[in-house]
């Protein structure tokens, strides 16, 4: 089992089956908010569909091609965060993640982002990090540029959200410049 503890209120753990309720809940409860720049609102809506996902994550982990974690904030899990994959050839690690509304403006996902990228390169051994985010997406995107990520560019029509295309900003981190922002 993964857990990660990344200070006395907040911790990574392995997602699993037993925590599917809560992250329908805690999806349910975010709808709207999450709607805006997460594709995949509109294909969960019972737990089932929840189960699914975590099945899928839990496939992706037993091949080591990914780790998904739940953000647990005060013993409650309050969102997701995941090396959607792990290119072990090319040495790097794309994360995602995903907050509860109620949630946000605690700098738990900046922790989080950090704490995943110090395990990408401390533990896992990568060369490079990656995380990615819709333009207009100004949030998310503030989790990289605050933790010194480059910003290498910008990717037009990368992704379909519901009934348009949005661009993606492409942030890096490289382990040579992560052991100089730490």
């Amino acid at each position: 089992m993964f857990i990660h503890q990344i200070d006395a209120d907040l911790s990574l753990k392995l997602i699993e089956l037993g925590d599917a309720e809560r992250i329908f809940e805690l999806t349910n409860e975010s709808r709207e908010y999450l709607r805006e720049w997460l594709p995949w609102l509109d294909t969960t809506t019972k737990v089932e569909d929840t189960r699914d996902y975590i099945q899928f994550c839990l496939k992706s982990y037993a091949e080591n091609k990914g780790l998904y974690t739940v953000i647990v904030f005060r013993n409650e899990i309050v969102g997701v965060a995941s090396y959607n994959s792990i290119d072990h050839r090319n040495k790097i690690a794309y994360i995602g993640y995903w907050l509860g509304q109620k949630y946000q403006g605690n700098g738990i996902m900046t922790k989080v982002a950090k704490a995943l990228t110090s395990y990408a390169f401390d533990v896992l051994k990568l060369n490079r990090v990656e995380i990615r985010a819709a333009v207009e997406n100004q949030k998310s995107r503030a989790i990289p540029e605050r933790l010194g990520f480059v910003n290498e560019g910008q990717v037009r029509q990368t992704e379909w959200l519901y009934d348009h295309y949005v661009d993606h900003i492409v942030y890096g981190m490289l382990v040579k410049d992560w052991k100089k922002e730490e």
